[in-house]
């Protein structure tokens, strides 16, 4: 399992970052929140894309796209870190 928490400097992540976690079998987004919080998982197998924006400067950010089902989407990670997610994620969707 890989866990990547979001920069508590990026935009939205200031007081509760999003945390992505890639485990054996899906992806999950943790939003922490005040009162509450919300959780998305997808499994590998309803993951049709996934994308990354790595500007010159500031904060990257992942979405992953399902099958007809929504998608995820999580700002305030470094290039190196959404690189590496897209790598893993792709890897075990093989």
């Amino acid at each position: 399992m890989q866990e990547f928490t979001a920069s508590r400097l990026s935009k939205g992540n200031k007081m509760y970052p999003v945390h992505l976690i890639i485990d054996n079998g899906s992806v999950t987004l943790k939003t922490p929140g005040f009162l509450k919080g919300k959780e998305t998982t997808i499994p590998f197998g309803s993951i049709s894309t996934v994308d990354i924006e790595t500007p010159m400067v500031g904060f990257s950010t992942i979405s992953i796209e399902t099958k007809g089902e929504g998608k995820i989407v999580a700002h305030g990670f470094t290039k190196a870190e959404v690189k590496e997610m897209k790598q893993v994620i792709l890897n075990k969707m093989k």
